[in-house]
């Protein structure tokens, strides 16, 4: 049984990150994105991204808990790295 996380970021900046993060992940995974939505197909599962002019939301499906750690981890990293500015350090997260 798959298990589900939703992550949100509040910011003015979600397109900008959304479209990094997908074309970062596009190094290494499947992606499919434009400037609004995005799916990103990570090794624990996909990852479904949306931006808003408020804010980004990542919902991530993984089949265990460690899983769910490590896209957590890899999109978090991520966005401290874009998000610098903004002073991020880790999205809200809560059980989908």
């Amino acid at each position: 049984m798959s298990m589900k996380e939703t992550g949100v970021f509040e910011t003015s900046n979600a397109s900008k990150y959304l479209q990094q993060l997908c074309k970062h992940f596009a190094h290494k995974v499947e992606v499919e994105y434009d400037e609004t939505s995005g799916r990103a197909e990570l090794f624990s599962g996909p990852a479904i991204m949306s931006a808003t002019p408020e804010r980004l939301t990542v919902t991530i499906t993984a089949e265990d808990e460690d899983g769910l750690e490590k896209a957590r981890g890899a999109i978090d990293r991520h966005l401290e790295k874009f998000a610098f500015r903004e002073d991020f350090k880790t999205m809200s997260w809560t059980a989908a």
